[in-house]
């Protein structure tokens, strides 16, 4: 078994880091419905870590965790070594992690470059009176993030849209924009919730390659829920798969494909 210092090496050859995020005993419930039933598992440095599962999992439950938006009635939350107590969604995005959500989250009537902006709010230093009248720090703090933004929509290669009201985008790249607006905040973990759903082929290939091209270029860290299995065999590193609030699996996606429990949990068979 890793330690949370140890590293491993991928299947692919890539060398990945020490724990980066630590999910101790978690227990979640919601009345007298029990979402999350004492899970353990970690997330490393520089790696994409699947979470996957049947429906009614508690895969975005999970999810939710991670980011701060539930605190569990049970377990502790480690990131970077130190117990997490109980914050804020916002306060946990100054600790650089950020996220996309399973629908869609933009800003309609904003143009995709305002949108992807509004990635950078956690950043902002500057007080009330310098952002109003625009000078000295906030002028500079404006330009900085500007570019900053400029970067990632280049990248995204969603140049040509960037003045376009977010409304009049299809779905596929709409689901890039919020990619676009989770990555100008410059996460140090960054969380997909299902980045896929609701795209064509053409569109999941796409989106692929952006996710290992942010985890490759800007060695960022990802943990992803995605319903095509296909997709979390090819990008992910390790995959921890639920079902119904439990663990049932954790390991390399050769490891989890070859696992029973794992197989009876997604073809509904039992076997004794």
């Amino acid at each position: 078994m890793l330690s949370n210092t140890d590293g491993y090496v991928t299947e692919d050859g890539r060398t990945i880091g020490g724990v980066v995020m630590e999910m101790k005993n978690i227990t979640l419930r919601f009345g007298g419905v029990t979402a999350i039933k004492d899970i353990t598992f970690d997330i490393r440095e520089g790696e994409i870590r699947a979470i996957i599962g049947p429906n009614g999992a508690g895969k975005s439950s999970m999810l939710n965790v991670v980011s701060g938006f539930y605190v569990p009635q049970e377990g502790e939350v480690f990131f970077r070594g130190e117990k997490r107590p109980a914050l804020k969604p916002f306060e946990v995005a100054r600790q650089g992690i950020a996220r996309t959500f399973q629908n869609i989250a933009l800003f309609e009537g904003m143009s995709v470059l305002d949108n992807v902006m509004t990635g950078r709010l956690t950043q902002m230093k500057a007080g009330f009176i310098s952002q109003s009248i625009w000078r000295g720090k906030a002028e500079k703090e404006e330009v900085e993030n500007r570019e900053i933004c400029e970067r990632v929509i280049d990248f995204l290669e969603i140049q040509s849209i960037r003045k376009t009201p977010v409304s009049r985008l299809p779905y596929g790249l709409k689901k890039r924009v919020e990619l676009a607006r989770a990555l100008a905040s410059e996460p140090k973990l960054l969380l997909l919730d299902e980045p896929m759903a609701g795209m064509n082929v053409e569109e999941k290939e796409d989106m692929s390659r952006f996710i290992l091209d942010v985890n490759d270029e800007f060695g960022t860290t990802i943990a992803l829920i995605e319903h095509d299995m296909g997709v979390v065999m090819d990008l992910s590193d390790r995959v921890v798969v639920m079902d119904y609030g439990k663990k049932i699996g954790d390991g390399t996606p050769s490891e989890v494909r070859n696992n029973q429990a794992v197989i009876d949990a997604y073809l509904g068979v039992s076997h004794d």
